[in-house]
């Protein structure tokens, strides 16, 4: 079947910048949290971990975001080699402690600022439109070891700051913008989203969904800003999405299903999009004994400040029920349930269900009726160069191309898709994993776990399948 993807469709490709940036201590930046993270297989646990000392242990431990891959000084050739591929569109973000190094600063680091004009101008030259997330798991440090994280409504005042600032620099370069990139992962990863490391698991749900409350309303005051600055301005939230199965058609697994999807997927969405907590929040907070801060005038500010339109991340769906056996707990995925007995996993136990992303597109145009657009979608998977040089990643190409017509699929059911941004369209450092190893790229750059490497860019066999899906607009499959 031969898909039809819109006229104008943004195809192309996302990253973060502190996953391939690099220069982390260069042009004026301040530490984020991101340059504390280390990489290997200590960083999951660190992440989910509570009372994590924000320190640099050198000794101790690697940190490739450090260097990343090095686009600071490499943009010009990086970006060149996106044209080349024919993106529409290029999802990045800006790192926060590039333009305010410490987060409270009242002036901002002009190097930083002047950083991004260079960026967006060499975009603008390949007739590239900048997809731009302005809080991407790089809160300041500072922000995190001084006032605790996204805990304090001051990190509100902070962020308005920020953001008016970057509104106002770019606002004859940057249309797309994200808020908050994958807000509702921060319950289960605080110390990604929320900038804090929880003391206890007592009160990391109370911070959490305090902090999400700050970033909502941080959020709304963004898109009001946004939208009195740049008329034209287009201003997402960005979320997490993982459908959630029923392991069985027992009720009691059904509704348990239910209430997890609820919870995970539509929470956030409900109050960026519809403008207000939803139906079962009240229900939650109470048997959780959770007891939110809200200030006058928070929710009717939220109510103004909805967002036009979703973007989301899909990776994996979640299968799960009711009651688990010590063996089946984590044996699902990064965001927990079960094993799906009907999925294939990828090299790092991540489900590929490619249906899923159809539900996933269904779900939530049906439930919000607001354009949507895919900002990350991606195999992980390790690429070996050949003896002549060339990668053969035709597993990535299978992921992606089965990924694709399922979007198409997904057009024909009625809904309203209007871009779409491969994860890692270039090799980085994994967020999850902090490993160079675990690549998601059309282009690989040679760059290892143990800091080998010349930072070379080659092609992928994907690079050339991607370049004639785009150049067909998507019906060279």
């Amino acid at each position: 079947m031969t898909y039809q993807f819109p006229d104008g469709f943004l195809w192309g490709g996302a990253t973060a910048a502190n996953q391939f940036e690099g220069a982390y201590n260069e042009g004026g930046k301040g530490l984020n949290l991101a340059d504390v993270l280390p990489g290997g297989k200590e960083r999951l646990a660190l992440l989910s971990s509570t009372g994590f000392d924000f320190e640099i242990d050198k000794s101790k431990y690697s940190y490739p975001n450090h260097e990343g891959i090095d686009f600071y000084h490499r943009y010009k050739e990086d970006i060149a080699l996106f044209a080349e591929m024919g993106f529409k569109v290029f999802r990045l973000s800006i790192a926060w402690s590039r333009i305010f190094p410490n987060g409270d600063e009242t002036e901002p680091n002009e190097e930083g600022l002047a950083f991004y004009d260079r960026v967006f101008d060499e975009l603008q030259k390949y007739g590239i439109e900048p997809l731009v997330t302005i809080a991407h798991y790089e809160t300041p440090l500072h922000l995190t070891k001084e006032y605790g994280g996204w805990r304090n409504r001051q990190l509100v005042e902070f962020f308005d700051r920020y953001v008016e600032t970057i509104f106002t620099r770019y606002k004859d370069k940057v249309k797309y913008w994200l808020t908050f990139n994958e807000i509702n992962g921060a319950t289960h990863m605080p110390l990604m989203g929320l900038g804090f490391s929880p003391e206890n698991e007592k009160t990391r749900l109370q911070d959490s969904f305090q902090g999400l409350h700050h970033q909502f309303l941080a959020s709304a005051r963004a898109v009001k800003k946004g939208h009195e600055i740049i008329p034209d301005s287009q201003i997402g939230c960005m979320l997490l999405y993982a459908p959630v199965y029923s392991f069985d058609s027992n009720p009691e697994n059904v509704m348990h299903a239910r209430r997890e999807a609820d919870l995970f997927n539509f929470f956030c969405g409900d109050v960026q999009v519809r403008g207000e907590y939803p139906y079962f929040a009240n229900r939650y907070f109470k048997e959780h004994d959770i007891k939110l801060d809200i200030k006058e005038g928070d929710l009717a500010e939220i109510k103004e400040g909805t967002v036009d339109f979703i973007s989301f991340s899909y990776y994996m769906s979640r299968t799960d029920k009711k009651e688990k056996t010590p063996e089946e707990i984590g044996q699902g995925n990064l965001i927990g349930g079960v094993k799906n007995p009907f999925l294939k996993a990828s090299d790092w136990g991540w489900e590929i269900d490619p249906v899923g992303l159809r539900i996933a597109l269904n779900e939530l145009y049906g439930r919000y009726q607001v354009p949507l657009m895919i900002v990350e979608n991606g195999l992980g998977a390790y690429d070996k160069v050949e003896a002549d040089g060339s990668i053969q990643d035709d597993y990535r190409i299978d992921y992606l191309r089965e990924h694709i017509k399922q979007m198409g699929e997904a057009i024909e059911d009625g809904v309203d898709l209007i871009g779409y941004t491969s994860w890692g369209c270039i090799d980085l450092v994994s967020a999850s994993s902090g490993q160079y190893s675990k690549r998601y790229g059309f282009i690989y750059v040679d760059k290892h776990d143990d800091g080998s490497g010349t930072l070379e860019r080659k092609r992928k066999k994907s690079f050339y399948w991607y370049k004639d899906l785009i150049d067909s607009n998507g019906k060279q499959l």
